[in-house]
Parts: structure tokens; C-alpha cells; sequence
């Protein structure tokens, strides 16, 4: 592997739309190029970081049974119109045939294993099944960015169990979330695994397995005293009390007042003494949401609550349901509403709402005394509130999703028609889960988590190669005839090497041995011709030892033995 026959377009600069570490460093080091918005090219540096990460993750699938497989990318629209999904997706991309035949692009695959189940599993002595397939999906992302954090078309392991009941189920369910554990502590990976909402998927429960990084569309909540986790989506708190205040039922002016600060600063209270009244669309008809105005509404907590998507309504239907702005709007007296509601934060307490009346707002409003509705978790959590089942402060962290897994039960089975006979010769439905992991996540979480400002510092089980031959002089026969002899005996004795023999100053070479990471890097230079010594450097913690060249193996052998282990 020589650079001077390799394919690594380095930059000096970073890309000037880019803002995450592992955007800018994935280009700057020649790991990828962007074909079009979310659609990338990976180089030979990114494949070979991919294909340690899918083989990490085949010896663990293996491990616990799971049998490899391919599946297509062009489905039919039958077996999704089959399980209800055809409809609901706005990101599936969807095309027809030359027969005008709807087809789509996968996304992920349940539709086609409950399909390929119904096909060829009859009785419960072929059960239980793991099928797993890593393979391109295909996303029709809204906003792509981060690099291939977040794209149109990845690279995915997705594994699905077949059971033949839940119990069952549950035993292949730990045996993943145990495997993927053992992927990310191999990877060098470090997460967390949180409570999630199964969205889309369906089915009874999901985790999902998160990197922590500031660059994360995710937010989970953690409290490091009991262990609790969740995806902000499901995490549920004890918030913070408000300052006691004594709020007198009544009516009060706020001419040109509208937003939840304006309105604690004009009456001198706490804004946790405030409802933030919020107009929704389900079904057709208005739902308030209300949440303490201090808190901030979770969507995906109002659509499980209600079962049901909901949308924020435009002013002109709020003013056209309830006669008044959006910023005057309040629960008590909105008559043209049915469904009121609250977070349950509002169970206790008296509050400052709007009046459903311009330039005026109620205080001493109590939830359930003044006017009715159901109660539900709203919120999201905020840092500082307390643990749930412990009542520590809670911490919330921004996080990369790496991985996630699905417990569906019969979401799927049951209407594709993947039926089996029980023992009894009784017909039951196969039970199922869902299991995904994205490697190219695993390689920028890797990334976003070991950089300095220099470049990427790579684990050593994911690293394109172990160890960066430097020969400083190409054209000094001594020093490149020792580089050389190094290399070779890197590959001979099991290290992947890479040599720059490239004609260019030191100083370039060694700011691309930087800007790549690889984990060791030997230098071949002025010492050796010298002293007769190189020098080799652990790319991490930046320390060098000066080793005669008959001693380079050995060093190698015990730096790569304290890497791989850490």
C-alpha cells in the first residue's frame, strides 16, 4: 500500500459547507467526496475503515447465530401496502416500473423478511430464525447534513429475528442488544443504550444505542446516579418547583403582550407559573397542548398521546376556530374545542393562561378545576430536573444514533401472512424483530469522538491501517531502502502498513500522518542516517520512542497490544 499509487486526495482546508468534525476531517483526509446533496462517494481510505467495521459486526452476528443475506433495494408496492406503510412515509422514495407498476426503494426491509417468512416457514421446528443482510438503503432525507450522519442513501446491518412467541422473542432480543454491545466496545465506540419510541416501526419497545457528540440530532436524558436513560422523545422528569406565588383568579390587562416572557416580565412571576397554550391539528379538528412555559412541547409525546400524527395549526385556523391570535389563545372557555391536554407538570398548582380574549390573560387558573382535560407526559426534559425513579438531577446529552433494535411482535407477520403451526398444529403468527446498525455512523461517532486539531485519531480495530511508514528523503538510498525493509516486515508480521513515497518536504508528510490518524507512525529520517535509529510515534498521546530498525517489530508488537486493548 503505497501512497504514491493511492487514491488519497488530502485538503489543506476544510470544506466551507461543512460544520461537523467529522464532515470536515472525512474530506480533508480524502475518506469521501459528496456526488450530490447526501449521496457520497467513499474512497479506498473510508472503505477500508467500513469493511473493518462490517467484519466486526459479521463475527458478532455470527456469533449469535444470525445467517447472512441478501435482499433487493426495488420492492413491489403490494407488501408495503400489506403492512400500512405505503402511505405514511414521506421520505420513501417511490417510482413506477415501465408497466407502471408502483415499486419503492428500500428503506429497511420487514416488509420482505415477514414476506420471505410467510414463504418459507411452516412449523415451529424452524423457528427460531436470525437473517441479517449488510446493504445500501435508500432515504429520501429532507435536510441531509453532517456528511454521512445524516444521508440519502447509507450503508445498513439490518437483522431480523423470527420467533415463535414473545418470551421467545425477548431471548433474541438481549442476545442483540449483548451483540451490539460487544460491536460498539470493539469499535472503540463509546454509548450509551436509552429507552426509545419505536416511531415508524411499530411494535411493543425499542433502544437505541447512542454516541455521545456534540454534533448529535438526538438528545437523551441521563442520570448517573440510578442508571436511567431515554431518548428525550420518551424521558420523563420531576420539574424543577417554581417559586411559591400566589396567583388570585382574574382577569388581567396585557395589551401588545404575546410571547411567554413578555407576559412573566409585564406581571413580575416566574415563567414556570405560565401555561404556553398550543394549537394543534388532529384529524381535523383542534387539540390544545399545554406544557408549563418554562417547558418546551415533544411532539412525538402529543402524537402517542393523542394516537394519533397531529400538525401545528396555521394562525388563520387558530383565529377561525377560537376568534382570537395565537398569542391570546388559553384552555378555559374554548368551546370549539373537544380535547384539552396537559402535561402532567399541571396537575398541581395555578397558573397564568391566555383569555382567549386580544390584550388580555386568566391567572389563578388551576388545570382540572377550571376547565377540563387529560393529563400526559409533554415535556421535555430539561437538564437539572429530577430522576424519575431516583430523584438525582438529570443530565441531558446531544448523541449520534449508531444503533437501534425493535421489538415488533406480530406488527408485521400477521398481515403479510407469515403464519406457523404450533405444536398443537395450531396456526399462530411469527413473532419478530428489527435490528439496525449504520457503519458509516460507527466510522464519523468514531471520529467526532477522537480528533485533536490536527486530524482524526483512530481506534486501532477501525483504522484504515495500523501503522504510517514515513521515510522522511525518498531520495536518500539508505533512508528508503530502511523504509521499505520496515514495511514489509509490518505486513509480514500481521500490521497493515501504509508508506508514504511520495517526493515531498517532511512537513507536508507529516501533516497528512496527522490529518489520517493511522494509530503508529514509523519515521524514517535524519536519526536513522545518524544514529541508525527511527522513530516511532503513538498518534494518540503523541509520544516517540527511538528504536533501532531491528527492534521496530517488537516496539510495534507491544504499542499494538496496549491499543487494541484500550
Amino acid at each position: 500500500m503505497r501512497w504514491s499509487r493511492s487514491l488519497i486526495p488530502t485538503l489543506r482546508d476544510d470544506p466551507a459547507d461543512a460544520e461537523a468534525i467529522s464532515h470536515k476531517l472525512m474530506v480533508r483526509a480524502g475518506l469521501v467526496r459528496q456526488l450530490a446533496a447526501g449521496i457520497y462517494v467513499y474512497l479506498p481510505l473510508c472503505q477500508r475503515v467500513l469493511d473493518k467495521v462490517t467484519g466486526v459486526i459479521r463475527e458478532e452476528m455470527n456469533r449469535i447465530g444470525g445467517q447472512e443475506i441478501t435482499m433487493p433495494v426495488l420492492h413491489p408496492a403490494e407488501i408495503w401496502q400489506q403492512s400500512g406503510r405505503w402511505e405514511g412515509i414521506a421520505e420513501m422514495f417511490r417510482l413506477k416500473d415501465r408497466y407502471q407498476r408502483d415499486m419503492c426503494l428500500g428503506m429497511t426491509h420487514e416488509e420482505v423478511v415477514a414476506w420471505l417468512a410467510a414463504k418459507e416457514i411452516h412449523s415451529y421446528r424452524d423457528l427460531p430464525q436470525i437473517w441479517y443482510q449488510i446493504q445500501t438503503k435508500e432515504r429520501d432525507e429532507a435536510r441531509p447534513r453532517s456528511g454521512v450522519l445524516r444521508t440519502r442513501e447509507f450503508l445498513m446491518k439490518d437483522s431480523y429475528t423470527l420467533d415463535p412467541d414473545m418470551a421467545a422473542l425477548e431471548v433474541s432480543y438481549n442476545a442483540h442488544k449483548e451483540a451490539y454491545c460487544r460491536i460498539f466496545d470493539r469499535c472503540g465506540i463509546k454509548y450509551v443504550v436509552v429507552d426509545s419510541d419505536p416511531g415508524m416501526m411499530g411494535g411493543s419497545g425499542s433502544h437505541e444505542f447512542m454516541a455521545p457528540s456534540a454534533v448529535g440530532e438526538d438528545e437523551v436524558a441521563l442520570c448517573d446516579n440510578c442508571g436511567y436513560a431515554a431518548n428525550v422523545e420518551l424521558a420523563r422528569s420531576v420539574p424543577l418547583a417554581p417559586a411559591p406565588w400566589d396567583l388570585t383568579r382574574g382577569e388581567v390587562a396585557t395589551p401588545d403582550v404575546k410571547t411567554i416572557a413578555d407576559v412573566s416580565a409585564l406581571l413580575g412571576i416566574d415563567p414556570a407559573h405560565t401555561i404556553k397554550t398550543l394549537v394543534f391539528v388532529a384529524g381535523g379538528e383542534p387539540v390544545l397542548a399545554l406544557v408549563r412555559g418554562d417547558h418546551t412541547l415533544h411532539e412525538r409525546k402529543l402524537a402517542r398521546a393523542l394516537r394519533a400524527e397531529a400538525r401545528a395549526a396555521r394562525a388563520d385556523e387558530v383565529s377561525g376556530w377560537l376568534g382570537v391570535a395565537p398569542g391570546s389563545v388559553g384552555p378555559v372557555g374554548a368551546l370549539r374545542v373537544k380535547r384539552v391536554l396537559a402535561d402532567e407538570s399541571l396537575r398541581h398548582g395555578s397558573y397564568v393562561v391566555g383569555a382567549n380574549r386580544e390584550g388580555y390573560h386568566l391567572t389563578g387558573v388551576a388545570p382540572g378545576r377550571d376547565f377540563d382535560c387529560e393529563f400526559a407526559d409533554l415535556q421535555v426534559v430539561l437538564a437539572g430536573e429530577g430522576c424519575l425513579l431516583c430523584g438525582k438531577p438529570l443530565r441531558v446529552e446531544r448523541v449520534i444514533e449508531v444503533g437501534n433494535i425493535f421489538k415488533l411482535g406480530t406488527t408485521y407477520s400477521v398481515p403479510l401472512g407469515a403464519m406457523y403451526l404450533d405444536e398443537q398444529g395450531r396456526e399462530r403468527p411469527v413473532v419478530m424483530g428489527s435490528y439496525g446498525i449504520g457503519p458509516a455512523r460507527i466510522a464519523a461517532a468514531s471520529i467526532e469522538q477522537r480528533h485533536d486539531r490536527d486530524g482524526i485519531v483512530w481506534p486501532w480495530a477501525i483504522a484504515p491501517f495500523h501503522v504510517h511508514v514515513v521515510p522522511v528523503a525518498v531520495k536518500d538510498p539508505a533512508q528508503m531502502a530502511a523504509a521499505e525493509a520496515i514495511y514489509r516486515q509490518m505486513w509480514a508480521a500481521g500490521f497493515e502498513a501504509l508508506i508514504d513515497d511520495r517526493d515531498e518536504r517532511a512537513g507536508v508528510k507529516f501533516k497528512d500522518a496527522d490529518l489520517l490518524g493511522i494509530p503508529i507512525r514509523i519515521t524514517v529520517g535524519n536519526a536513522f542516517t545518524k544514529e541508525g535509529v527511527v522513530e516511532v510515534r503513538d498518534r494518540a498521546t503523541r509520544t516517540d520512542r527511538r528504536v533501532a530498525k531491528e527492534q521496530v517489530v517488537e516496539t510495534v508488537d507491544h504499542m499494538a497490544r496496549a491499543l487494541s486493548s484500550g
